[in-house]
C-alpha cells in the first residue's frame, strides 16, 4: 500500500527499517545490508530524506551514521502509517479474509513507538468475530521480529460494548490511550 503512495522502492525499504525500529542508527553500509539495494540508490534516498528533514547523519569516525529526526513535523504520522502497511497492522489487513469479522484493530500507540509496557497493558486489541489460531501465527511472527512478546486481547463486539457500557477499567484504560486504528472507525470505537 505504502509502495502506492512512495514510488522509490528504495525509500519505503528505509523507512521501513527505521520507523519499524525506531531509535536505531545505522551505518550507510548497513542499510544497504539490510534493505538489499545497491549503494549508490541508498545514498541517493537517504540524501533526499536528509534534505525532507525526515534524517540527520552523524560522522563517527570515519562513517556515516543516519537516524530518524523525531523533531520532524510528520514523524509520528509517518510511523503510524508505516505500522499500519508494514508492521503488525499491515499483516492483519493483508490476512483481515483470514481473521474472521473483525470490527475493530487497534494497535497502541506506545507499542508502535517501541515504548515498553508498564503493567497490563494491551498492545493488541481487536473485537470481533475472530480465528484465533490465524491470529496467533501473525502474533508469534511479529514477536520474532521484534525479539519481544505482544499482549493482545479479542473480544466479541458483545462483550466490548458491555464492558464499555460498564466503564470497565481495562477497557477505559484502552480507550484512553494513544492508539493507531488498523481496522474500524475509531469515533465508533470511543463513543
Amino acid at each position: 500500500m505504502l509502495k502506492e503512495l512512495i514510488i522509490s522502492r528504495v525509500r519505503v525499504k528505509i523507512l521501513r527499517l527505521f520507523f519499524l525500529s525506531p531509535g536505531n542508527i545505522y551505518h550507510v553500509r548497513e542499510i544497504v545490508r539490510r534493505t538489499e539495494e545497491e549503494i549508490n540508490a541508498v545514498r541517493r534516498e537517504l540524501a533526499h530524506l536528509e534534505k525532507a528533514g525526515i534524517m540527520s547523519k552523524e560522522r563517527r569516525a570515519n562513517r556515516l551514521f543516519y537516524m530518524l529526526r523525531k523533531d520532524y513535523a510528520l514523524y509520528y504520522d509517518l510511523m503510524a502509517l508505516l505500522e499500519k502497511t508494514m508492521g503488525l497492522g499491515g499483516e492483519l489487513l493483508k490476512n483481515k479474509a483470514k481473521l474472521g469479522k473483525i470490527k475493530y484493530a487497534m494497535i497502541a500507540g506506545r507499542f508502535a513507538r517501541h515504548i515498553p509496557r508498564s503493567g497490563n497493558e494491551v498492545d493488541l486489541l481487536i473485537v470481533g468475530k475472530v480465528v484465533l489460531p490465524e491470529l496467533g501465527q501473525i502474533v508469534r511472527k511479529e514477536e520474532v521480529r521484534r525479539e519481544g512478546e505482544i499482549n493482545y486481547t479479542v473480544m466479541t463486539e458483545d462483550e466490548f460494548e458491555f464492558r464499555k457500557k460498564r466503564r470497565d477499567p481495562f477497557i477505559i484504560d484502552v480507550l484512553k490511550g494513544s492508539r493507531i486504528m488498523i481496522i474500524g472507525d475509531e469515533y465508533e470505537l470511543v463513543k
